[in-house]
């Protein structure tokens, strides 16, 4: 019946927006950081004699 066509796209597009939307969260709360570590986050400390010459 052509007047159900709209229905039909309708429940489609939820359908797949749904979808859409699942995916991209399960893909959002799925993905973690690496933490670094704590000796990695101190830098080299370079110290430097500063005189006149």
């Amino acid at each position: 019946m052509p007047q159900m066509a709209p229905l039909n796209w309708l429940s489609l597009m939820i359908y797949f927006l749904t979808i859409f939307m699942l995916v991209n969260a399960v893909n959002f709360y799925s993905f973690s950081y690496e933490s670094p570590k704590s000796s990695s986050l101190q830098k080299p400390i370079i110290k430097t004699n500063w005189k006149w010459l």
